[in-house]
């Protein structure tokens, strides 16, 4: 399995307050980021799984609502989260 419980440990305590901090909006968009390179490398192999890619597609729409929350609520967390992650926007 690609995301096991350390793996998703060690997201969080790099971009969240701590290992258990699972709730905060950073902590999810670099999970969803994971989740979504993952994803895309395995598009690139299957390019006609559908279900997969109707998959991928929502969890990009999750994360970019995470995003503008963020970027409504606290400018600063959402500019220190992109430049984290490398996002484009």
């Amino acid at each position: 399995m690609y995301l096991d419980a350390a793996k998703k440990q060690e997201i969080f305590g790099q971009y969240g307050k701590s290992n258990t901090d699972t709730g905060s909006p950073e902590s999810q968009i670099a999970l969803f980021s994971y989740r979504i390179s993952h994803l895309t490398e395995h598009m690139k192999q299957h390019r006609k799984d559908y279900s997969t890619e109707r998959a991928l597609t929502m969890m990009v729409g999750k994360r970019r609502a995470l995003l503008n929350y963020l970027k409504r609520c606290d400018i600063e967390r959402y500019r220190a989260i992109v430049k984290a992650l490398g996002l484009r926007k």
